[in-house]
């Protein structure tokens, strides 16, 4: 008796330590899950092996829920666009570990490619879709610009950037935010069917960022990982299938001021 009472907390203890070393990896869902999955899982695995840690890549059905479980601390590792990173840091102390480097954030607007839209004063009085009322670079710019130029528009909000692009595609909206890389990630036959016709000014891009219960042992770990990705055969593949073309960089907080400095009147996602 006393050996199975020993081996079952053997058994225990072995279990718990699993569990205390599980990470799990936060991704905005710019993207179908599915999308998401095909070129993040490999990423977790990369990370998992260099640190020694089990990460796990997770996502949301959508951006309102992703924000709602970022705010619960749902993640430990947080990939995260620039206004939520600056709300974050400050509710919930995120820190930043890295970034895409020679990168900057830009937001578009895109219209069918068979479109005659061709300027944002095209736009007036149109119903446009976007991902999520708080996804900075494919909501937060162009309804800020087409707000300085005073030009009127309705808001419809469709959960990813994925579905922006196809409900434009469809014709059930003249046009829609998102950026680059969602777009040029998209299947041909979808992307052959829009046009971009704006672009914003370039900002710091999404975050990777840790939350407060990991320790800066790990976060030094999982950073060092990261940029091991710019140097591996394996790790170079991984970015280019996340469409990282200039690979990763260490970043800190400050990086994130220019997007401070916009001073963004939302209350906390």
């Amino acid at each position: 008796m006393k050996k199975i009472i020993l081996l079952l907390t053997i058994v225990f203890a072995t279990n718990m330590t699993h569990a205390e070393e599980l990470l799990r990896l936060g991704i905005v869902p710019q993207q179908s899950a599915a999308s998401l999955a095909k070129v993040w899982v490999p990423l977790a695995k990369f990370l998992s092996e260099k640190t020694g840690k089990e990460i796990r890549f997770e996502t949301a059905p959508n951006i309102p829920e992703f924000e709602q479980r970022v705010s619960n601390g749902a993640y430990d590792i947080t990939y995260l666009n620039p206004y939520h990173y600056t709300v974050f840091s400050k509710t919930l102390g995120l820190r930043a570990i890295a970034r895409q480097a020679s990168k900057s954030i830009v937001g578009i607007i895109v219209v069918a490619r068979d479109s005659e839209i061709s300027s944002l004063e095209m736009l007036n009085n149109a119903e446009i879709a976007f991902p999520s009322p708080k996804s900075f670079a494919a909501t937060m710019l162009p309804q800020a610009n087409l707000t300085l130029k005073h030009i009127p528009f309705t808001s419809r909000y469709v959960s990813s950037h994925d579905s922006v692009y196809e409900n434009v595609a469809k014709g059930f909206f003249v046009a829609g935010g998102g950026i680059d890389r969602t777009l040029s990630n998209l299947p041909i036959d979808l992307f052959n069917k829009l046009k971009v016709i704006w672009r914003s000014s370039p900002y710091t891009p999404h975050a990777f960022a840790v939350g407060p219960s990991v320790s800066q042992e790990d976060a030094t770990s999982i950073q060092n990982a990261l940029i091991s990705l710019n140097e591996l055969d394996e790790g170079k593949k991984i970015l280019n299938d996340l469409g990282f073309n200039g690979g990763i960089k260490i970043s800190v907080d400050s990086d994130w001021d220019d997007v401070r400095q916009l001073n963004i009147k939302e209350s906390n996602p």
